[in-house]
């Protein structure tokens, strides 16, 4: 477990919670946003590279318009977001500006960081605006986005964005100190877990039990945007965001909540890529020995280690890979559809050709294109 610590990290994504932006359904919690701008400017005179990712679009624009609930139709979410995302840009860019600083609005839907040419496009973009000395606001396009607005969609937004510019530090403010042990509601034995391993099993059963407590995103999806977060080498903080300094009290190290740290070394950036799409097409079922070595050798995946196959994919399709027992191995881009791949799956690679009457690739997902998950 690579003990990273947080006094050292000069580039950081800090994503702040709805629950805290918003105050009580009254709009922006401007005072709040005021203490947080106080603090990263600091942090900025400090030598600190600051992304902030900010929730809070959706429930500013129900304000504005005067809508006493959340509605429920996704036009009238995206509406309501569209109205929001101005209120909330402008309380970040009014306040920044007081000290000479500009901030850049960044739109993103996880189709743009699915898709190569736009994820390096958008990578040279926030690592430009870095470079200027603006802080990029981020926030998911939820204007134009397919799938159900969800407001813990922002928690693996920014782990992307870590990933994206290679951030030592994803800082998640909450309403609460951090993951605990169970859930702090009902159980007085609950205890704050102050550090752990990102992508640890056991993490997620507890996030699962707890998640309630933590705002509208959920503490699940914070683990999990940890888990993602580490592949490029990331620690994760989670932490209460009315902590009084609290973004200081990180820069030194002295601060309530859970650290997560990364396991090994990062990713390649093309891997981080890879491990980083969401957009699953079909998954396929491995023997105990393509298994082992993909694990023990880092080798490609050939099709007479593959036993089932699932879903309807195409070449190139990101597909995952389970173990017999379910468990997840690796996830790759695939060099056959599913209609190709069931023909040749326990097949010597030599044999694809007499099977298909054609052969592109020996493997069925190259090493470069496949990563561990385990």
């Amino acid at each position: 477990m690579n003990k990273l610590k947080t006094s050292d990290c000069k580039r950081w994504v800090i994503k702040i919670g709805s629950s805290l932006l918003t105050d009580e359904g009254r709009g922006l919690a401007v005072g709040a946003i005021d203490g947080w701008v106080d603090q990263m400017v600091a942090l900025k005179g400090d030598g600190v590279e600051l992304l902030l990712v900010s929730s809070g679009a959706v429930a500013e624009g129900l304000t504005r318009l005067g809508w006493s609930e959340r509605p429920h139709a996704l036009h009238e979410l995206q509406a309501a977001a569209a109205v929001g995302q101005m209120g909330l840009i402008q309380a970040y860019e009014s306040r920044f500006q007081r000290y000479g600083l500009h901030t850049a609005q960044v739109l993103l839907t996880h189709d743009d960081l699915a898709d190569r040419q736009r994820y390096l496009n958008a990578r040279s973009t926030l690592r430009t605006l870095l470079g200027l000395n603006v802080i990029p606001v981020v926030n998911e396009n939820d204007t134009v986005t397919t799938e159900e607005i969800r407001f813990g969609d922002n928690d693996t937004l920014a782990a992307l964005v870590a990933n994206l510019v290679e951030a030592e530090l994803l800082v998640f403010l909450t309403d609460q100190p951090g993951l605990f042990s169970s859930d702090p509601r009902t159980s007085p034995d609950a205890e704050l877990i102050e550090e752990a391993q990102a992508g640890t099993a056991r993490l997620e059963s507890v996030a699962s039990a707890s998640g309630g407590v933590l705002g509208r995103g959920g503490m699940l999806t914070k683990v999990r945007a940890a888990k993602l977060a580490a592949r490029s080498g990331t620690l994760t903080v989670i932490t209460s965001g009315r902590e009084e300094n609290i973004l200081k009290r990180i820069a030194v190290g002295d601060f309530p909540g859970t650290r997560l740290y990364p396991a090994s070394e990062p990713l390649a950036a093309r891997k981080q890529w890879l491990a980083g799409q969401l957009q699953v097409r079909g998954s396929l079922m491995l023997d105990p020995g393509a298994m082992n070595v993909l694990r023990g050798a880092g080798s490609s995946l050939l099709p007479v280690g593959v036993t089932r196959v699932d879903g309807e994919f195409e070449r190139g399709d990101l597909v995952l890979c389970f173990g017999p027992d379910g468990e997840e191995v690796a996830c790759g881009l695939v060099n056959y559809s599913a209609v190709e791949s069931r023909r040749i799956i326990g097949h010597a690679s030599n044999r694809i050709e007499s099977l298909l009457g054609y052969v592109d690739e020996p493997e069925l997902i190259h090493r470069d294109n496949l990563v561990l998950l385990t």
